[in-house]
């Protein structure tokens, strides 16, 4: 039923779309070829019969499947993102596909430097003989989240296609800037009405993300004196020194990405710009309950405290604002979520394994909004990074997946 060749065509077109978030805009989506591949999406669906189908003057696509032989079933919708991370650019991405997988790493041609080892990617000892797709090592692939939205789309036009499938409605719902923390700025959950939402934004398969981080984003400013320097003794207060000094004392040992791991939080300082009269120092704050978070935060103010007395005349100020908050509470108010998500993977013999995501996904704001929403896996690895790959083998058992999912939701989930 899943056409496995079209899922690799669809996947491939969509990553050479540059879709990249761009952080500091005030606009939505913050870039225009987020607007592009939703189009795209949308004549796509309209092709396929899907007359509703339609993008918003936000970028936001959203169709709905009919329904086939069970109207009266709950809602369910399928969730991902047109964006991709500006942590590396999306542009001029050229996908290397590698048909039947013989083992080993993998040298990227575009900057042999750049290698995916099976010491560092060992789920690749699991996949051979199996197709996966990397980028050239120049850019990032863009498998996070456009392995989701093929997915999604290749079950789009299976059920369009079949008729022997019995499938309650079925929303799909494409969003944009996921990437840095907007993606369901402009989503109408009361229109969607859906009774539960999955997003398909998850690595591997088979996994069933019923946890995210909580997160923050921390906005340090420094201030300081700016004077010629010629006549600055006395004078100046130069905020990079001290910025630099706020940034040293930070945790390195604990509470860094690079220290930490499974249920451990951490304080990420990820962009600094500046000069010597005031300098912005970005930090992300993450921990899997809020009270962890409050922490942090105060931490931070501790830190400016002690900065500030050493700098005599510098100000630093610290402000947080929310980012999205641990999914888990929301999906304990409508447990269907993830046990009709088990039992579809049960129905095609696979264990779903229960997960947690050190970082978030728009599931973790719309069930924080009331729309529980878990995280389903994509095949996607390495996101956000030149190394990234994905496995089209994965993102067939992930299409398989929402196939079952669609008729287990058609049936008694109570």
């Amino acid at each position: 039923m899943i056409d496995r060749e079209r899922l690799l065509d669809r996947f491939l077109r969509y990553v050479q779309v540059d879709t990249t978030a761009v952080e500091g805009t005030d606009t939505y989506p913050s870039s225009p070829g987020q607007m592009t591949l939703g189009a795209m999406l949308v004549d796509e669906l309209q092709a396929m019969g899907i007359d509703n189908a339609a993008q918003d003057e936000h970028g936001i696509v959203v169709a709905t499947v009919p329904s086939r032989g069970a109207e009266s079933a709950p809602v369910v919708a399928f969730n991902s993102h047109v964006d991709t991370s500006p942590e590396t650019t999306g542009a001029h991405v050229k996908p290397q596909v590698i048909n039947g997988y013989t083992g080993g790493d993998l040298v990227l041609p575009g900057d042999p430097e750049k290698v995916i080892r099976v010491s560092e990617n060992p789920e690749l000892n699991d996949l051979h003989g199996c197709t996966l797709i990397t980028t050239d090592g120049t850019t990032l692939l863009g498998g996070d989240d456009k392995a989701g939205l093929a997915i999604i789309m290749e079950l789009t036009q299976s059920l369009m296609e079949t008729s022997d499938i019995t499938h309650g409605p079925v929303r799909i719902l494409f969003t944009c800037d996921e990437e840095i923390g907007r993606g369901i700025d402009y989503v109408d959950i009361e229109k969607l009405a859906a009774t539960a939402c999955y997003t398909l934004d998850g690595g591997g398969a088979n996994d069933l993300d019923v946890e995210t981080f909580s997160a923050d984003l921390a906005v340090v400013t420094v201030r300081g004196v700016n004077i010629h320097p010629s006549i600055a003794k006395d004078r100046m207060v130069n905020a990079i020194r001290a910025a630099s000094a706020f940034v040293d004392r930070l945790p390195r040992e604990t509470l860094s990405p690079e220290t930490t791991s499974g249920r451990e939080g951490f304080l990420h300082p990820y962009q600094i710009e500046g000069g010597v009269a005031e300098v912005t120092i970005r930090i992300i704050l993450r921990d899997f309950e809020t009270a962890g978070l409050e922490k942090q935060a105060e931490l931070l103010r501790k830190v400016a405290a002690e900065v500030e007395s050493q700098f005599s005349g510098a100000s630093i100020s610290v402000e947080t604002r929310p980012q999205y908050r641990n999914m888990r509470d929301g999906l304990e108010k409508e447990p269907r979520a993830v046990k009709c998500a088990q039992l579809a993977h049960q129905r095609l013999k696979r264990e779903a394994k229960l997960s947690i995501i050190r970082g978030g996904t728009d599931g973790s704001q719309l069930t924080e909004r009331g729309l529980p929403t878990p995280n389903l896996s994509s095949g996607q690895h390495n996101p956000h990074s030149p190394l990234e790959w994905a496995c089209l083998d994965e993102m067939v058992q992930a299409a398989e997946v929402l196939v079952e999912l669609a008729q287990v939701w058609a049936e008694d989930p109570g």
